[in-house]
């Protein structure tokens, strides 16, 4: 049988007549930059979570470097955050003029463990960026407590966390902004790339949106900052929308292709997600640990299933965050989950009986070895 990663085609046949509606609408109106669609899709996105404005971006990327920088980071500022993450993360920062300062995850949930954080305080500490890893919020309370007692921005990389929760609190509401990715990929995913930043505040709002279009202040071609090209494009807004109408039910299948995976891989010597008491976790990414992973990816492999390694390598191991004077074995956990992680299938069109297939040969690995 073959057990697809993701399966974009999918989508695309499930939502083919709204979707070719929408983007031929946007072709037929030559309104192809900031049109009702951009402005459609923030107030959806910010209304589902629960804050003021959401600013439509280029990308996920984008979305955390204009924010940071809307919330007052740059030159001489550090931001703790993790090296377990997509490299945008810490990329971001780096761009700003502020310095990653990184911490170590918690081994259970992948994400930030609030427990590093009063060993990585510097006087030049201003920031905290939690990475809502898989789906999941960090231990996002601790953290924000702990930003306030310092004084600290906390800005949150939901990349991987649209629709996420903390006792019905959503990604976006814990600190200053947060940032969404719509990558392709992604739970809800463009043709192509995007991004959007959530925040409550309105003066990051107005600094998010002048950014975004070179600096530009409320009056045409008046500048009040050095900004980016970060708009984006009219028809990705228009094919987000369509989508978004579906992204509650995606999750909730997403979570039923989970609980198929968690009952039936318990008891095996492949460790299953850990969540937090108190959260909703949506998936983006069903990730497992195993000592033996790259044996038992290959075993899959060889089976017709497809898996992914996010992320193999730490950051502080590559070449460009090696200035951060971060050593091998200074992140134990970090290491050790770089080594073991392996994502398995797990999206909306994923069927009963591919995840069973899916679980079949995970357990077959794991008895006869």
């Amino acid at each position: 049988m073959r057990v697809p990663f993701i399966d974009i085609q999918a989508q695309y046949r499930e939502l083919a007549p709204a979707l070719d509606a929408t983007v031929h609408e946007v072709l037929s109106t030559g309104a192809y930059v900031l049109g009702q669609h951009n402005k459609g899709l923030e107030t959806e996105i910010a209304a589902a979570h629960g804050v003021k404005h959401g600013i439509a971006v280029n990308s996920g990327t984008d979305a955390i470097r204009i924010g940071l920088e809307a919330a007052g980071i740059g030159p001489g500022h550090e931001v703790i955050t993790t090296a377990f993450t997509f490299v945008a993360s810490i990329e971001a920062i780096i761009q700003t003029g502020a310095t990653p300062v990184l911490v170590d995850i918690d081994p259970a949930t992948f994400n930030l463990n609030p427990n590093q954080l009063k060993a990585a305080l510097t006087p030049r500490t201003k920031a905290i960026l939690p990475i809502h890893l898989y789906g999941q919020l960090a231990a996002i309370e601790e953290i924000s407590q702990f930003g306030c007692e310092h004084g600290l921005t906390v800005f949150e990389d939901a990349a991987q966390a649209i629709g996420s929760h903390h006792r019905g609190k959503y990604a976006g509401k814990f600190g200053i902004a947060a940032a969404l990715s719509f990558y392709v990929t992604k739970n809800l995913g463009a043709a192509g790339d995007g991004g959007m930043i959530l925040t409550d505040f309105d003066d990051v709002n107005e600094r998010c949106r002048s950014l975004r279009v070179h600096g530009m202040g409320r009056e045409r071609y008046y500048y009040d900052a050095v900004g980016y090209t970060s708009r984006l494009d009219e028809i990705q807004a228009a094919v987000l929308r369509v989508k978004l109408t579906r992204l509650d039910a995606w999750n909730a299948r997403r979570a039923e292709v989970a609980a198929i995976y968690d009952r039936e891989l318990a008891g095996t010597e492949v460790i299953t997600p850990e969540v937090l008491d108190g959260n909703n976790h949506t998936y983006h990414q069903y990730t497992v640990r195993s000592p033996r992973r790259d044996a038992l990816q290959s075993f899959l492999k060889a089976r017709g299933i497809d898996s992914m390694i996010y992320y193999p390598v730490p950051l502080h191991f590559h070449a460009p965050y090696r200035h951060l004077g971060v050593a091998e074995g200074d992140l134990p956990e970090t290491e050790r989950a770089a080594l073991e992680v392996l994502s398995l299938p797990i999206h909306q069109h994923l069927t009963d009986e591919q995840a069973n297939f899916v679980v079949q040969q995970v357990r077959e690995f794991t008895a006869a070895n």
